[in-house]
């Protein structure tokens, strides 16, 4: 792999691990406690399993991602990911729409259930969620960009080989 191609593979990854880390960080560190009729409501992340399994996925994804820049660039391993590159897209979008669903819920309620909106009585708390989300949706997007450039760099070349 040349410098160039090097940078143009180093640098959206850095990106991924920045994005996904910070939506990780972010969302593990919301936490807001309120009282509304002298009921002392607490609102963190791990009340929610979709909250948690979306800072797991991050950091799944941000850990593979810092490997993957340490990798050396002859090496064979390149190949093999491509297909990680794939399952940690899908592992982040699976996380990302799970917790920007219960987001919605929290956010405007479910009048059919009976879910009343919380972020009207814990706003900082969701300001933090949004903010994750929003780290977490950049870091889908790089990691569909980055899905498509290692087919380009790695696959191609596999197809176009004469036999």
């Amino acid at each position: 792999m040349g410098k160039t191609k090097r940078l143009y593979t180093f640098l959206p990854r850095l990106l991924a691990l920045m994005a996904t880390v910070a939506a990780a960080a972010v969302m593990a560190t919301s936490h807001q406690t309120t009282e509304v009729f002298g009921i002392s409501i607490e609102a963190k992340y791990t009340h929610t399993p979709s909250f948690k399994y979306f800072v797991v996925a991050n950091g799944i994804a941000s850990v593979y991602s810092l490997l993957v820049l340490f990798l050396p660039p002859e090496s064979l391993l390149w190949r093999l990911v491509v297909a990680i590159d794939v399952v940690i897209t899908m592992l982040l979008t699976s996380s990302t729409s799970a917790a920007l669903a219960i987001a919605y819920v929290g956010k405007k309620g479910n009048s059919h259930a009976g879910w009343q909106p919380i972020c009207g009585q814990v706003p900082k708390y969701c300001h933090h969620v949004s903010g994750a989300l929003a780290a977490g949706f950049v870091g889908v997007l790089i990691y569909g960009l980055l899905v498509l450039s290692s087919i380009q760099n790695f696959l191609n070349p596999l197809l176009l080989q004469k036999s």
